[in-house]
């Protein structure tokens, strides 16, 4: 009896579903797909960074159309399933799995520890991005990832860098750019929000994570510029997650912005989708308003911010007069991104509604 291991169906340890379907065997399967190349990638996180390489998928699946694509990753929710074959989560047993599998091509877009040991022990015809040298740290695995590794150690050419990621990204994979778009599935959610219908909803990310506190913009200019929005019949709409519940009570509680509470990621999802434009600063929030193709005003400061890729959806705005921006600096004694004033945010908004 035939089996056909290098069918996209084939399962290994169970019936496939043509089989499941119909009770076909694989001699003579109307359905057989053999498997093309068989591609990994490696980006586990942040999530934000999950979410924005995303677009190298229409880039892969357009060279390489038969391709098994895996993607191992710590953010299983922002990878698509519709692209990618195996959608697999960091833990010990799947590690084990990779490292006695081969690949045709392995793209690893990670620097971490985990990442780069990995890349380097699985077996690849192919390897891309990021693998570990003779000392344990990261070195780039060819000639396309040296620019981007570059960068990443030297903040003055991190500061001339005029490429965006997904420009470097692609350049990483040896793949063409064509300011391919992110890809987000949104979830299934029973979750009701409660949002009227007939207001344009403007949300307000006022939180930066616990990292790059540098990128807070203040209470008070967040509470000014609801009070803006509030007067020109916008609904004001607070968002962020559990480190920023206390902030956002606040500003709640002395300005006209409606705030629903924090959600898992999955329903915050949906709830940034019923947002028409969001405020943010670079955070994951940015990556999924972007996927979810919503009009943007991000809020930047220690990047630089040739990096953002807004896909014509938005404005970049930055503290003026200064000559310090792109610093990556986690701590500073000037709050350089309080001096954004909130009637230029507001006008922005205007501008791209």
């Amino acid at each position: 009896m035939l089996v056909r291991n290098d069918c996209m169906y084939f399962k290994g340890d169970r019936p496939c579903a043509p089989h499941k379907k119909t009770g076909v065997h694989c001699d003579g399967c109307p359905e057989y797909r053999p498997v093309g190349e068989r591609l990994l990638i490696i980006k586990l996180g942040a999530a934000g960074d999950v979410i924005r390489t995303t677009p190298i998928l229409r880039a892969l699946l357009a060279r390489y159309p038969d391709a098994e694509i895996t993607w191992l990753t710590h953010s299983p929710i922002f990878v698509p399933s519709s692209y990618v074959t195996h959608i697999i989560r960091w833990t010990f047993e799947n590690v084990l799995w990779l490292r006695n599998r081969t690949f045709d091509i392995l793209y690893n877009l990670d620097k971490d520890r985990e990442a780069i040991a990995l890349a380097t022990a699985i077996q690849a015809r192919i390897k891309k991005g990021y693998l570990m040298d003779a000392y344990g740290k990261c070195r780039p695995a060819d000639r396309n990832a040296e620019g981007k590794w570059r960068t990443g150690l030297f903040d003055d050419l991190s500061r001339k860098n005029a490429k965006s990621y997904p420009e470097e990204l692609f350049e990483i994979c040896d793949l063409p750019y064509q300011r391919q778009k992110y890809i987000l599935e949104l979830p299934p959610s029973q979750m009701d929000f409660d949002l009227p219908n007939d207001k344009t909803i403007i949300g307000l990310n006022t939180g930066c994570g616990s990292r790059w506190l540098t990128r807070l913009w203040g209470n008070d200019n967040w509470m000014r510029l609801a009070e803006m929005l509030h007067k020109e019949g916008y609904l004001v709409l607070l968002l962020g997650g559990p480190q920023e519940d206390a902030m956002n009570r606040e500003i709640a509680a002395h300005s006209p912005a409606a705030y629903l509470g924090h959600f898992d990621l999955g329903d915050f999802l949906h709830l940034v989708n019923r947002c028409r434009l969001m405020v943010t600063s670079v955070t994951l929030a940015l990556h999924i308003a972007l996927a979810l193709e919503k009009k943007i005003v991000l809020l930047n400061n220690i990047f630089n911010k040739n990096e953002f890729e807004l896909y014509g959806l938005g404005e970049i705005l930055q503290p003026e007069g200064k000559t310090c921006l792109g610093c990556y600096k986690n701590a500073c004694p000037e709050p350089c991104m309080s001096t954004i004033p909130p009637m230029r945010v507001f006008d922005a908004i205007q501008r791209l509604l």
